[in-house]
């Protein structure tokens, strides 16, 4: 859980680094998949109970917004790169 929660910000930061779209969007889609795999995490985990239920709310309502943010973002590259 904690490698794969911080593992996006790392990428974003290489991600921001890149130096063309065609460097840009490898890395955007590995931070998103990270952020998939937490996702799951967190859902594990409030299925088993594991962590107060109001925090991982709170924890899954990021999560899922910072996906959608990572959605949005690559499909803003894909489009520009066209």
């Amino acid at each position: 859980m904690i490698r794969s929660s911080t593992s996006p910000e790392l990428h974003y930061g290489e991600a921001q680094a890149a130096e063309s779209s065609s460097d840009f969007i490898p890395k955007m889609k590995i931070c998103l998949k990270e952020l998939r795999e937490t996702f799951n995490c967190l859902k594990l985990i409030q299925k088993k109970e594991w962590y107060d239920e109001t925090k991982l709310t709170e924890l899954i309502l990021e999560n899922t917004e910072l996906i959608a943010i990572f959605v949005s973002s690559l499909k803003t590259a894909h489009n520009n790169r066209k």
